[in-house]
């Protein structure tokens, strides 16, 4: 009678293991379609991000949206826990009666409360095992549980380490490209007298970047959820900025680093897309277009009056026609589901850097004396 629990407890364990490896232990994308860890997120973030909507602040609802990520993290890893100390309850129960507790009376939760002990190695005592069959389930259980332990201490500095990476270059990006960053702020911005080389050598940094972001967060998924620290800055906003920036290089831009911006947009391309697959996230075009026709003429005029070059006006405008099609649509998919504002290509006038800021406003420019001069920004925008 008690051989379909026995079934149902290695069934569960199997299930719980095979999951933990393929999310902790195995660099590898998975494409199964079924599985825990991805049941577990999409029916956790769905209602997670839904409450959102009721939240009128954007401060307060990017503060909560922030916190899923740690939590669901910890919430995973409790549920792997759980599962796997039910499921050798099931066994001990399943092989009952081979346990005697201290006050003579066994049953399931008995059994329940002795793979809890033994999972986690306390070894109370109270509860011992008294077959040789329930002896070797203890023992097994017993190192499953120091495993995963071990395991899960190893995983969060490893997410820490990759976050903390993530967001360091994010950071770097406010003085280079405004906050939030733009394409062009970041052209204009490099407008300069040797600032050619430096946009080269920084979409060189970013082609690396984006193949790390790509391979950490192929990874560990778990890691798209993880938002910045300030609330005009995502990994999603930064990608889509650097996208648009080779793009319109490619497009347009005679002598700026053309090849270097090929390379960085075919790496970062490739990441928008396989992580769009990761999240089951189809293309779609977005609601809104982030350059309308009205504005690519305030564009040109940008750039130009920057001292940059720019190719036959219907060229350019074609080809950043094809290009933005081969991004935006897995951009904009990804940006619908983690919930994540996507820049402009053009910044806003009254935009202000988050390095001018502090928690008692804006900072004069000139009082601290910044080498960004807000004055010409709100001129070419």
């Amino acid at each position: 009678m008690k051989i379909p629990f026995a079934i149902l407890g290695v069934v569960l364990i199997l299930i719980i293991l095979g999951d933990a490896f393929e999310t902790i232990v195995l660099p590898r994308r998975v494409t199964r379609r079924i599985r825990l860890a991805r049941l577990f997120f999409r029916c956790t973030w769905l209602p997670w991000s839904a409450l959102a909507r009721l939240i009128p602040s954007g401060k307060r609802q990017e503060t909560y949206l922030s916190f899923y990520g740690p939590l669901s993290l910890l919430l995973l890893l409790t549920v792997w826990a759980t599962g796997l100390v039910v499921g050798f309850a099931l066994l001990h129960w399943a092989v009952s009666p081979g346990v005697i507790a201290a006050g003579g009376t066994a049953g399931f939760s008995t059994d329940l409360y002795l793979s809890a002990t033994t999972f986690f190695t306390l070894g109370l005592g109270d509860v011992t095992p008294r077959t040789s069959l329930t002896r070797g389930l203890v023992a097994v259980e017993a190192g499953i549980g120091f495993g995963f332990l071990a395991l899960v201490i190893g995983y969060l500095p490893a997410l820490n380490q990759s976050f903390s990476r993530r967001e360091a270059n994010i950071s770097l990006l406010d003085a280079r490209a405004g906050s939030p960053p733009t394409a062009a702020e970041m052209l204009r911005r490099h407008s300069h007298d040797q600032g050619m080389m430096a946009l080269r050598e920084l979409l060189h940094d970013w082609e690396r970047w984006s193949a790390e972001l790509l391979e950490s967060h192929l990874s560990y998924p778990v890691l798209a959820y993880f938002r910045s620290q300030h609330d005009n800055q995502s990994w999603l906003g930064a990608l889509t900025a650097i996208l648009d920036t080779c793009a319109l290089i490619m497009a347009g831009l005679e002598g700026i680093c053309e090849r270097q911006a090929e390379l960085t947009f075919a790496i970062a391309r490739h990441a928008v897309v396989d992580l769009s697959i990761i999240f089951r996230q189809s293309p779609r075009e977005p609601e809104k277009d982030r350059l309308p026709p009205r504005q690519w003429p305030y564009l040109r005029a940008a750039l130009a009056s920057s001292g940059l070059r720019l190719r036959e006006e219907r060229d350019l405008d074609q080809k950043l026609i094809e290009l933005r099609h081969m991004y935006e649509p897995y951009v904009h998919s990804l940006s619908h589901h983690l919930k994540i504002t996507i820049p402009p290509w053009i910044p806003e006038a009254s935009s202000t850097d988050n390095w001018q800021t502090s928690a008692w406003g804006a900072i004069s420019s000139l009082q601290r004396g910044a080498p960004l001069e807000r004055g010409k920004k709100e001129e070419h925008f």
